[in-house]
This record gives C-alpha cells, structure tokens and sequence, in this order.
C-alpha cells in the first residue's frame, strides 16, 4: 500500500520546494559515502513507536469522558466532539502509517504528508481539546491531553529536521549523478566542431600550397 503517484508528486515537490538547503551544492567531501549515509531518524521512530500503544489509551480515555459528560454539553459541543473524535482516530491511523513508511525506507512523499497530517490537523485538533473551557475538561482528559500534545510536538520537530536531511541527500545524489553524466558523455559538437576547425586549416593549407607552386 502506498500513497497515489499524482499524490507523491505533489508531496516530493513540495518537500523539494521547503527543505531544500539552498546553501548546499554538493557532499563535504567526495568519499562521504552519500549514497549510504542513513538519514532515517532514531527518536522520531521511537516517538512513533511509544504513539502507536499511546493512542488506544488516550482514545478509551476521551472516550470514557465524553460518555460521562455528554448529557452535561451543548448541543454545538456535542456535534464537535463526536465529529472530533471521528476524524482524528481516521487521520491518526494514516498518520502513524505513513511517518512509519517514510522514516523507515526513508520516503520523502510519505514523511512529508506525515509531518503535514502532524502540523495542520493532529496537532490543531488536540491544542483545541486541551485549552477549549467550554468543552468541560476532566483532568483525565487534559493529562492525555498534554501527553497527546508533547508526542505531536516532538514528532513536528523531529520530522521536520529529518525531511531536511532527506531532501538534500537526494538532492546531492542527483547532482553527483548529473556530474557522472557529463563525463561519460562529452558534449555534443565539441569534438565535432574541433574536427571541422581541423579540416578546414588542411584545405587552406593545400590550397595555399597549390597557389604557391603556380606561382614558382
């Protein structure tokens, strides 16, 4: 299972566009080892790890919750917090997915939907749920809360540095792999025009020397 290709186009050229460092041209030092150099990120897959057994919890507790004070809230709050707790369980599950996919075998497409599910929507959603008054927060629901929020946090953060890291190993493998181009294949016409300098200083000099023996 994997992301829709227009989807991953879109995603690459955006990860191009916005973790690109524009100051690096190129690897420190040819024999860095570019090629191998692994950038996938130790504490974002522990972060996505401990996330992965954290959600149930946190999803029983908010459940649990809004059971008990369901009678207690408006009608508005009602509609909010079921809607609420719809979407997030959905995105969470295509979130975790895809920050594993993307961290793990280091694809650029699908950690960056992860780190934009992460800062758009996850991370709104839970700030809304831990600082909104009116939805009569339980101090069960704020501790999971803040817990929730500390995760979506780090995971921000962490993506972030590694979508970088990512992006410009890409980025200077293509460089590399241009630069392999170029001396493998010499320019075209060069080697041509070099030989039709050659053949017309010949013929001017046949005829000069032609010219020269009429005139002895």
């Amino acid at each position: 299972m994997s992301l829709p290709e227009p989807l991953r186009r879109r995603l690459g050229s955006f990860s191009r566009t916005v973790f690109t460092d524009s100051q690096r041209t190129g690897p420190r030092d040819p024999g860095d080892g570019a090629d191998n150099e692994v950038v996938s990120s130790l504490p974002l897959q522990m972060s996505l790890y401990f996330n992965v057994y954290f959600f149930p919890f946190w999803w029983l507790s908010i459940v649990v919750m809004l059971h008990l004070k369901y009678p207690d809230l408006s009608d508005y709050y009602k509609f909010i917090l079921v809607t609420i707790m719809i979407l997030t369980s959905l995105i969470e599950v295509i979130r975790l997915y895809l920050g594993y996919m993307g961290n793990l075998q280091e694809k650029v497409p699908e950690l960056a939907g992860f780190w934009l599910l992460t800062l758009l929507l996850q991370l709104p959603t839970i700030l809304f749920l831990l600082f909104n008054e009116g939805l009569k927060i339980q101090p069960l629901e704020r501790a999971v809360n803040s817990i929730f929020a500390v995760f979506l946090t780090f995971q921000v953060i962490a993506a972030f540095v590694t979508l970088k890291r990512m992006v410009n190993k890409l980025a200077t493998h293509f460089r590399l792999n241009e630069f392999d181009q170029l001396e493998e294949q010499p320019i075209p016409g060069f080697y041509g025009l070099g030989k039709e300098k050659g053949a017309i200083s010949i013929s001017g000099g046949d005829r000069r020397a032609r010219d020269h023996t009429l005139r002895a």
